[in-house]
């Protein structure tokens, strides 16, 4: 059965082209920003939560990155990312899932989730993605979180969602996750309204 979230998400997907919706990026640039800083290399595995559409996948095909999974609620979301990698996307495990019911079954070195978090306003969806992110990181892995800041926007694609400071951030999560490096960003939408990110950067320890 078709949740609510997945419908939204869905019709967002096929009402829009990607580079239509608010959370557009031509280039993630804060995404490679942090793993760069941190030292993240091609023969690690990554998974980006709820990537959809994004070009991030398409940046690590072709820095020589060979172990990624993209997992999102919308399966238009992901058909328009393989339909634009054409052949390359074959490497590319695609799962289309609800972070809040999906269990891993693997553990990833990195775990990247640009503006997924901050839509889950209920304790329970937290508590489940939280248990998601903890099987899901390999102990001393690295989690690249972004959120809208404390003065971001209030709403995102008509839904409510939850802002964040790093401190904030870093006490949902709890103390099996070290934070390690936070940042702000201005994202610019396609039409030119600036939204404020939190970024953050978390360690997972044993």
């Amino acid at each position: 059965m078709t949740s609510e979230r997945e419908h939204h998400w869905r019709k967002v997907y096929t009402d829009k082209q990607p580079e239509d919706v608010s959370w557009y990026q031509a280039t993630p640039e804060q995404s490679l920003l942090a793993l760069d800083r941190f030292g993240a290399v091609p023969s690690q595995s990554l998974i980006d939560i709820g990537g959809g559409a994004s070009t991030l996948v398409d940046v690590l095909l072709a820095r020589g990155w060979h172990d990624l999974t993209v997992l999102d609620i919308a399966a238009p979301a992901l058909a328009a990312a393989q339909a634009r990698l054409g052949e390359a996307g074959a490497a590319v495990m695609w799962a289309v899932a609800d972070i809040t019911d999906w269990q891993p079954p693997r553990r990833y070195d990195i775990w990247h989730d640009r503006a997924v978090f901050h839509f889950l306003t209920q304790p329970a969806q937290r508590t489940a993605y939280i248990r998601a992110l903890t099987n899901g990181l390999a102990e001393g892995g690295f989690a690249i979180i972004a959120t809208f800041a404390l003065d971001g926007p209030e709403k995102c694609s008509g839904l409510v969602v939850e802002r964040y400071d790093a401190e904030k951030l870093a006490q949902t999560l709890g103390s099996g996750f070290r934070l390690d490096a936070s940042w702000r960003d201005v994202h610019l939408t396609p039409w030119g309204a600036s939204q404020a990110f939190t970024w953050c950067v978390f360690r997972r320890l044993a």
